[in-house]
């Protein structure tokens, strides 16, 4: 239990560092990352309205209709970029400031910001 509470106070504290420096504006908002064991999250936020643009999840309807064709959490990552960039150019946002949440750059983490480009987005 011990190591778990060390864990999530580093990634807490990575947290902060990177959310230092990285802000969202209207006119480049903050695509937010958290994941969980199972799913993971994603929402394009405006920092200075204070209120979440677009959203998806691994819990979406358009995404978990296809979870049975994915061979693991990575391809879902992906679909769930591919979905929120997508929303995100039908509200008409291009660019985005990638806020990973304290996470690496790595896996599922990976495997969103690179279905968000694919689908346009740019950061």
């Amino acid at each position: 239990m011990k190591s778990l509470t060390k864990k999530v106070k580093a990634r807490f504290r990575r947290r902060m560092r990177i959310r230092k420096g990285l802000s969202g504006s209207s006119e480049r908002p903050r695509l937010s990352v958290f994941r969980s064991a199972r799913h993971i999250y994603a929402q394009i936020i405006d920092d200075t309205k204070g209120e979440t643009i677009v959203s998806a999840s691994s819990l979406a309807p358009e995404i978990r209709d296809k979870i049975g064709e994915c061979k693991g959490k990575r391809e879902v990552a992906k679909l769930v970029g591919e979905l929120i960039g997508k929303l995100a150019l039908d509200k008409g946002i291009k660019q985005v400031a990638f806020d990973r949440g304290g996470y690496k750059y790595h896996g599922r983490v990976r495997a969103l910001a690179e279905g968000a480009r694919g689908a346009g987005l740019d950061f």
